[in-house]
C-alpha cells in the first residue's frame, strides 16, 4: 500500500492505524465527556498538551525499552528502567499542567492522583502492545529463518539432479555410439533439448506441467530408441495439463529408477508409466519388472533420486501428497498423486 507516493508493509500499517486510533480516543472521549460541563469541557481542551507527551511515553516504552533493554538486559534491568521513565513522566506532566493550565481549572486535591493515573494507564497499554510486537516479530524471524533453511534445502536437492540425470543420459549415447547406431546423432539433438530444459527451466521455483510432461516424454522416447525392441516401453498420459504450475523433475527420477532396475537380467522387460491429470488433481504411476529376489538397491547411488524427490514432497506439497513405492510380485511399482497449484 502507498501513502503520499510512500510504499509502506502491512506491519508499518497496522501500527499507523493503531497509534490514529488509541489518541484520537485518549483525546477526543474526554471531550465527549465534558462537553456539557463548561469548566470540565474548558480543563479538557486546555490539557491536550500534557496529554499528547503520553504518546513518547508509549513510544520510549514500547519501540525503546521492551525490544532494546528487556531483551538485551532482562527484567529486572526492564522494570527498574521502566519504574523511571513513570516517574519522569509523571512528575513532568504535573509540572506541565500546572503550567499550562489556568489555575482556578485545577482541583488541587486531585493533582498527585491524576499525575500518576494517565502515566501507569498509558504504560500498561504500551507494555501489552510492546511485548505483542516483540512476540509476533520474533514469530517472522523465526519463519523468515525456517523458510530459508527450507530454500537452502531445496536448492541442494536440485543441485543433486542434474550430475544424477546426465549420467545416465550419457550412457544412453554412449550406447549407441558404441554399436553404430545411426540414431546416435538424433539422440544427441535430442539430449541438448532436455538439457536446454534442465539448465534454463528446472531451476525455477514451479514450472508449467506442459513442459515438465514434454520434458518426460522426450526422456522416454530417448529411451525407446536405446532400447529398441529389447523393452516394452508403455507410456500413456489422460487429460490435458492446462496452466497448472509443478515442482519440476518430480516424475523423471521414479522413470529413470524404472529403467535402471527394470531392463538387463530380466526376462521380457516391461516400463509402464501412467499418468492422469484430473483438474488439480495429478495421478503418476510407473512399474518395471523386477529380477526375482534381486535388490533395488544395486550400488551406493542407487535410490539418491527417489529419496531427493520424497524430501522435495514433504517439503513443497505437505499434506497435498501420496507417495508410495514397492514390490507387488513381479512387479516394482511407483503410485504418486499431487494436488497442483493453478
Amino acid at each position: 500500500m502507498k501513502i503520499l507516493g510512500t510504499k509502506i508493509s502491512s506491519d508499518q500499517l497496522f501500527k499507523l492505524v493503531f497509534h490514529l486510533v488509541l489518541w484520537s480516543v485518549w483525546i477526543g472521549l474526554p471531550i465527549l465527556n465534558n462537553a456539557d460541563n463548561e469548566r470540565g469541557y474548558r480543563f479538557t481542551i486546555a490539557i491536550i498538551p500534557v496529554a499528547l507527551t503520553n504518546i513518547p511515553l508509549f513510544l520510549l516504552n514500547s519501540d525503546w525499552l521492551i525490544p532494546s533493554v528487556f531483551r538485551r538486559k532482562g527484567m529486572a534491568t526492564y522494570l527498574l528502567s521502566l519504574l523511571g521513565l513513570i516517574v519522569v513522566f509523571a512528575l513532568f506532566q504535573n509540572y506541565f499542567k500546572e503550567w499550562i493550565v489556568p489555575s482556578e481549572l485545577i482541583k488541587r486535591h486531585h493533582s498527585a492522583f491524576w499525575a500518576v493515573v494517565p502515566v501507569l494507564f498509558v504504560t500498561a497499554i504500551s507494555t501489552g502492545y510492546g511485548f505483542i510486537q516483540l512476540l509476533l516479530q520474533q514469530e517472522k524471524i523465526r519463519q523468515q529463518e525456517q523458510e530459508e533453511r527450507l530454500k537452502s534445502e531445496l536448492s541442494f536437492l536440485r543441485s543433486q539432479i542434474s550430475p544424477h540425470f546426465i549420467f545416465n543420459v550419457l550412457n544412453s549415447i554412449v550406447y549407441l555410439i558404441r554399436s553404430k547406431s545411426n540414431q546416435a546423432e538424433s539422440v544427441t539433438i535430442k539430449l541438448s533439448e532436455l538439457m536446454r530444459y534442465l539448465l534454463y527451466e528446472s531451476g525455477d521455483a514451479q514450472v508449467s506441467l506442459g513442459k515438465e510432461l514434454e520434458y518426460l516424454k522426450n526422456y522416454v522416447e530417448l529411451q525407446k530408441i536405446r532400447f529398441e525392441e529389447d523393452v516394452d516401453i508403455r507410456m500413456n498420459i489422460e487429460g490435458s495439463p492446462g496452466s497448472q504450475l509443478i515442482e519440476p523433475m518430480l516424475m523423471i527420477p521414479f522413470v529413470e529408477n524404472a529403467f535402471k532396475h527394470g531392463v538387463g537380467l530380466i526376462a521380457e522387460p516391461i516400463i509402464d508409466i501412467q499418468l492422469r491429470i484430473e483438474e488439480k488433481l495429478l495421478t503418476f504411476s510407473v512399474k518395471n519388472k523386477t529380477a526375482g529376489n534381486a535388490s533395488e538397491d544395486k550400488d551406493n547411488a542407487s535410490g539418491i533420486g527417489l529419496r531427493n524427490v520424497q524430501r522435495r514432497l514433504e517439503l513443497l506439497y505437505p499434506n497435498k501428497h501420496v507417495l508410495n513405492t514397492g514390490r507387488n510380485g513381479e512387479w516394482f511399482e511407483v503410485k504418486m498423486s499431487i494436488e497442483l497449484h493453478a
